[in-house]
């Protein structure tokens, strides 16, 4: 059964409160309708594409006290951090990010976005990887989005080591599943 506009309309705000990171296809299929009648609705109700709202996101949760990295430093885009305890980054795997003929996600890319997510999350001057234990759990396509996850487990005050833990997820999909030892220093 089709939706009237202002139904559609309404649940298309619910859907984007509920998550900012949905993209137009989804929200086309979710709601079976053309991506262009998406972007319309969009664009009437002043709702921003899926790229700036990740913006916007990030911007909001990039605190200030993050001492190990400056923002263009981290491989993609950090929505949220709780210093020593937990952080969350998306990364857009794009064309530079892919092997040509196949158009698999380069793997130093989802390393590069756990790592710089463990070493942002380090509430120190400075953080380095020490060790790290990765699995690359399927591979990821291009114009696929990675959330990747990092909880610290354990803080190791005496040697200045923190280990962190970081799963990345493609959807519902494990993708990426690392352990990293953070050596720290003030």
């Amino acid at each position: 059964m089709r939706l009237k506009k202002k139904e559609r309309q309404d649940i298309l705000i619910k859907t984007i409160e509920e998550n900012p990171f949905i993209t137009d296809e989804e929200l086309s299929k979710n709601l079976c309708v053309s991506i262009q009648t998406i972007r319309l609705d969009r664009l009437e109700l002043a709702i921003p594409e899926v790229r700036e709202r990740i913006k916007n996101v990030a911007s909001q949760s990039y605190d200030d006290s993050v001492r190990t990295l400056a923002l263009e430093e981290i491989i993609g885009e950090i929505i949220d951090i709780n210093l020593d305890q937990s952080a969350i980054s998306i990364f857009e795997v794009a064309n530079e990010h892919v092997f040509k003929r196949s158009l698999i996600a380069r793997g130093h890319y989802l390393f590069a976005q756990a790592n710089s997510l463990c070493v942002a999350l380090i509430n120190a001057e400075t953080a380095l990887t020490a060790r790290a234990n990765v699995q690359y759990i399927r591979p990821v396509k291009i114009n696929e989005r990675v959330v990747a996850k990092a909880k610290v487990l354990e803080k190791e005050n005496t040697k200045g080591r923190t280990i962190v833990e970081v799963e990345s997820y493609v959807g519902n999909d494990l993708v990426f599943l690392g352990e990293f030892q953070m050596h720290r220093s003030n």
